[in-house]
């Protein structure tokens, strides 16, 4: 391994002596590794909005460890009654929220400790007692998210083997959880066994997720790793670089479409042209079966100078062009070879398998 590169911290922490949430600075990445300690809400919100921490998994964690703080803040203002006390933590819930509208971890995370806090309460504990009750719920959602990701790798690794050329896109590492990741979990766990992989990461267009955050993570821990522009997928899947294919997720669908960092879709569809297995790997979480289909999961739209100004010294398009930023795109389930979760890997009919594997007791 690179001197410059040392194995990395984990990406989401709880500082329970402040308390404070304690995460990596993800937009001074790859230049600097700083972590920063965020106390307010809307200090948290802004940086998941501003994706200072981002990745779906990282993001539930967060939002756990966000309302853990939220509960202490409303009780050290003196509120002391049960009732008063939900109703205000259910505003910072809903405050929460409202950073991001695609990553359905958020949700999960932030409605599983306002239910915990509403059952304790309503259970006839103290407002005081419920704030460590709800320090535990945060610590075990972040103590299962390693698991979770443990798990996928291993799962994942059984997919793999030695010396693969591995394509991935966006950051889906442990940079978008607290440890390990998901489509990079199983890289680093084959890491761990002393596997050796190549793998060339996507810049993923236009925050450089890949350029910036997976090469840098991958180094971290000793993989051979190349970056490539975007539109370069297609030729190394040509020269026959790629042996697989393995993105992360925000959103999964009943039928099995996922809601991925853009670019995705179009990834999956030069896979399924050059026969080349597309894994999609994403704890059981991030699978939504509201949604029937990928046509429901929510799309951001973010701001056009993402595309035109942030990576640039002096802007690169004309003034007042159009620009089309979404975050994500949706891969339609038939692009998919396999779907890795902590529980298991799931295989087409995904409409039934999903609904399986979501019965599985944790």
């Amino acid at each position: 391994m690179n001197d410059t590169f040392k194995k990395l911290p984990d990406t989401v922490m709880l500082d329970e002596s402040a308390p404070a949430l304690v995460i990596i600075d993800q937009t001074l990445l790859p230049t600097e590794l700083k972590l920063i300690s965020l106390y307010e809400q809307d200090e948290i919100w802004g940086a998941i909005k501003k994706l200072k921490v981002r990745g779906a998994p990282a993001i539930g964690v967060a939002a756990g460890i966000a309302l853990y703080l939220a509960a202490h803040a409303i009780y050290k203002k003196g509120v002391c009654d049960g009732t008063e006390f939900l109703c205000k933590l259910k505003e910072a819930k809903d405050y929460l929220a409202s950073s991001r509208p695609t990553a359905v971890n958020l949700f999960w995370a932030l409605d599983r400790m306002y239910k915990a806090a509403e059952l304790f309460i309503k259970g006839g504990g103290t407002v005081e007692a419920c704030i460590d009750r709800l320090c535990e719920e945060c610590k075990a959602i972040r103590d299962e998210d390693i698991a979770s990701s443990r798990a996928i790798g291993e799962y994942g690794l059984t997919l793999l083997k030695d010396g693969f050329g591995i394509l991935t896109h966006c950051n889906a590492g442990q940079l978008a959880t607290v440890r390990y990741g998901t489509a990079l979990a199983p890289i680093h766990v084959g890491r761990e066994k002393g596997m050796k992989f190549k793998v060339y990461c996507d810049e993923t267009r236009p925050l450089l997720q890949g350029a910036r955050l997976s090469s840098y993570e991958l180094m971290c821990d000793g993989v051979d790793t190349t970056v490539i522009c975007d539109n370069m997928a297609s030729q190394v899947m040509k020269d026959g670089k790629i042996q697989a294919v393995i993105v992360g997720a925000d959103r999964i669908a009943a039928n099995g479409d996922a809601a991925n960092k853009i670019g995705t879709s179009g990834v999956a569809i030069l896979a399924k042209y050059y026969g080349i297995p597309f894994y999609v790997a994403a704890p059981r979480s991030t699978i939504d079966v509201t949604l029937k289909s990928g046509e429901l999961i929510p799309i951001e739209q973010r701001k056009p100078d993402e595309v035109t100004e942030m990576w640039y010294e002096s802007r690169m398009a004309p003034q007042g062009v159009g620009v089309f930023n979404p975050a994500f795109d949706v891969t339609p389930n038939e692009l998919i070879t396999a779907i890795i979760t902590e529980c298991g890997i799931i295989k087409p009919n995904y409409t039934e398998n999903i609904a399986k594997i979501m019965e599985v007791k944790k």
